[in-house]
């Protein structure tokens, strides 16, 4: 896999080679455009409406629009004239305490890995994190952009997390606490019915199951079956009565977390002898 950044982390006077991988990113079946009457898949192209024509990729540069309809064209070479200097380092900035991080500020996820010189270096800040319960704040520059991001330890290693900034965190009116009385007796409820719910963390039970049934659509039509519709499921009518609901659903819960009867004592008897 390809480093997607590398430079240098820096910590006070401490400077160590790292680089950055991708540390997630999302997969699905993708689709091709095609031309319906003969199934040929259709090109997208750039069209000058002023020279009436078709335009080639190397012909197109980047430009700016200042005024309507007037723009100032940006040249790569002068991209990378401009580049800050977290373009290949990366200076922490300071600490803060990793509960105090509201998760809507995360953006994308990267494996950070020491080069060869920087492992000491690298393991050292990694223990100290962990054992400190700090995140560190840095900035680095990629992809044309400067970035603010999180430092945080994991598994013994570095994650790094790019930051949303506030002014790009959205602000949803009439979110918030709703303004209802709870009854002392509900609120029980709700807890035992979290708890029949509760289980340990595991990315590996969840799946995307639309992708599967997408799979199983793209197969039933090469081998020439039919395609059957899911059932869906039906819709519920709105709440009336909430602890009726809540106790309803409790018992939902633990009925299906009862463990099945053995066999032998099912079917009401011993096993005959030969």
């Amino acid at each position: 896999m390809a480093s997607v950044w590398s430079g240098y982390l820096t910590f006070g006077l401490i400077s160590m080679p790292v680089r950055l991988f991708s540390g997630a990113r999302s997969s699905g079946i993708s689709f091709n455009m095609l031309h319906r009457d003969d199934l040929q898949r259709v090109k997208q192209q750039y069209y000058c409406p002023a020279d009436n024509r078709v335009v080639e990729r190397s012909e197109i540069v980047k430009g700016y629009e200042f005024r309507k309809d007037e723009y100032i064209v940006i040249e790569p070479e002068e991209i990378k004239k401009i580049e800050p200097q977290t373009a290949k380092t990366m200076e922490i900035l300071e600490f803060v305490k990793a509960v105090e991080v509201d998760p809507v500020y995360f953006e994308s996820s990267y494996y950070m890995l020491p080069e060869e010189a920087g492992r000491r270096p690298y393991a050292l800040l990694t223990k100290a994190m962990e054992e400190s319960d700090f995140v560190a704040i840095a900035k680095l520059t990629m992809h044309n952009r400067e970035y603010t991001v999180f430092l945080r330890p994991h598994e013994g290693g570095m994650m790094l997390h790019t930051m949303y900034y506030e002014e790009e965190v959205r602000k949803v009116e009439g979110f918030g606490a709703p303004d209802v009385e709870l009854k002392d007796a509900e609120v029980k409820v709700a807890h035992q019915l979290i708890e029949a719910l509760a289980a340990e963390w595991d990315p590996k039970k969840y799946h995307d199951n639309f992708q599967e049934n997408l799979k199983k659509l793209i197969e039933t039509k090469l081998e020439g079956g039919k395609v059957v519709e899911i059932e869906k499921p039906k819709k519920l009518a709105p709440v009336v009565d909430l602890m009726a609901a809540l106790k309803q659903s409790l018992a939902e819960m633990e009925g299906k977390k009862k463990p099945a009867a053995p066999a032998s004592k099912a079917a009401g008897g011993k096993k005959a002898r030969g």
